[in-house]
């Protein structure tokens, strides 16, 4: 006679094993399979999540499952993210435009779809504005323009909110693009390296510099302009930061303009370079990550490099003191080598050994509104805390990180089913 007891038991061992069957059938299917996790600031729907909860650990972006994911670009207030298929969807803050959508929504909760008539390889997200990089080596951008930042010329509108071409470059094939506070840089086939935008602390690497306080004269490129400094170097990858750039040519040499220094209250020229400086003492390096006033150099054997200002810790050498020249960043990473780095405006994340490692400003200072909630949460630890060492993110086991990318308070990554 079956009882209650036994039904009950029956049912409860069915489930168990059929949901066990499931669950690696899923995992099965889902292995190699890329998605995209979100944390930090939710305001303006930044995360993609549907609302605009913050979260201080990673959260699937649900709304993209259906696609496979490449590669994500996090900005000021709003988040890019690439498909293998070469699509891009974007959300978040859409005050300037900077979604790139047609409809003139201040804000999106959710990934909309961008609209550019070809395949996109690379994206990158500024403070306010955005751009895509085609296969076929071409460069859309939109957004804000109030300094040339898009680099569609000096009688272009202040914001553009649907893609455009940038014609100035027509004829020269781009590979890569970086997108800072208020200035923009790319990357050509052969290896020369374009600037544009606002040239205030010498950002652009083009040698001029403005008078009085940056007031009376401007230095803006409304029009991408060739670094004649770089002739001759060729230039594989370049990064923007909030007042200064870097790149890294093809022989792992390291060069970086604008304002270095971390003193933000002087104006000598000991803290800033308005041409490209080599690095000396950084050889046989990979990438090269800029934030809001710290730079983070990754080399070929995955040592990894930091200096500049270091107020919340975000360096990862365990103080908060200024550091004005490159220093190794140890910690967990002196036995697992690091393979990717981004920078944010305070914080800093790397992947090394498929796992993502934060440290930095976690929105602990200041940022508690009336309700009690904060707006931090961009190191992903389940806190709003500093880390001044770079600490391991709790990810699921069955997933390792293959990209990640930190804006000014929130960060995404690109994860991978094992």
């Amino acid at each position: 006679m079956l009882t209650r007891r036994r039904l009950t038991e029956f049912i409860i061992g069915f489930n168990s094993e059929t949901w066990r069957r499931r669950i690696t059938r899923w995992f099965s299917s889902n292995s190699g399979k890329r998605f995209a996790a979100v944390w930090g600031n939710g305001d303006f729907g930044r995360l993609g999540l549907g609302n605009l909860d913050s979260q201080w650990s990673p959260v699937p972006c649900s709304a993209l499952d259906h696609q496979m994911l490449k590669d994500i670009a996090c900005g000021g207030a709003h988040t890019l993210f690439l498909t293998e298929s070469g699509r891009v969807y974007a959300t978040g803050l859409n005050n300037f435009g900077q979604l790139g959508i047609s409809d003139e929504k201040d804000f999106c909760t959710e990934p909309v779809e961008v609209r550019i008539q070809k395949e996109a390889v690379h994206i990158s997200a500024g403070y306010n504005h955005s751009c895509v990089v085609t296969a076929d080596g071409e460069l859309f951008m939109w957004g804000v323009n109030s300094s040339g930042q898009l680099g569609l010329g000096k009688r272009s509108a202040k914001a553009v909110r649907l893609p455009t071409k940038v014609d100035s470059l027509d004829g020269i094939v781009i590979r890569r693009a970086a997108l800072g506070s208020d200035h923009s840089m790319a990357v050509a086939d052969g290896g020369e390296v374009f600037s544009w935008g606002d040239g205030r602390s010498g950002r652009l690497g083009h040698g001029h510099e403005s008078t009085f306080l940056g007031f009376l004269k401007s230095t803006s490129e409304y029009t991408p302009r060739l670094i004649k400094e770089l002739e001759g170097i060729k230039v594989k990858q370049v990064a923007a930061g909030m007042l200064h750039s870097a790149c890294v040519d093809e022989n792992g040499a390291v060069y970086i303009f604008g304002e270095r220094a971390t003193n933000r209250v002087s104006f000598g020229e000991a803290n800033k370079t308005t041409t490209p400086s080599m690095i000396s003492s950084l050889l046989d390096c990979e990438e090269v990550a800029c934030g809001g006033y710290h730079t983070c150099v990754l080399t070929k054997g995955g040592d990894l490099y930091s200096w500049g200002s270091n107020e919340n810790g975000c360096l990862g050498n365990g103080s908060t003191s200024v550091f004005h020249l490159p220093e190794r960043v140890e910690g967990p990473f002196s036995k697992s080598p690091v393979s990717k780095v981004s920078c944010g405006w305070k914080h800093t994340a790397a992947i090394s050994g498929g796992a993502i490692f934060t440290w930095g400003w976690g929105g602990s200072h200041g940022t508690f509104s009336v309700d009690g909630h904060s707006s931090g949460g961009q190191l992903g630890h389940g806190s709003d805390v500093d880390y001044v060492k770079p600490t391991m993110i709790d990810l699921r086991e069955n997933v390792k990180a293959v990209q990640v990318s930190c804006g000014f308070n929130h960060t995404g990554a690109i994860l991978e089913y094992k």
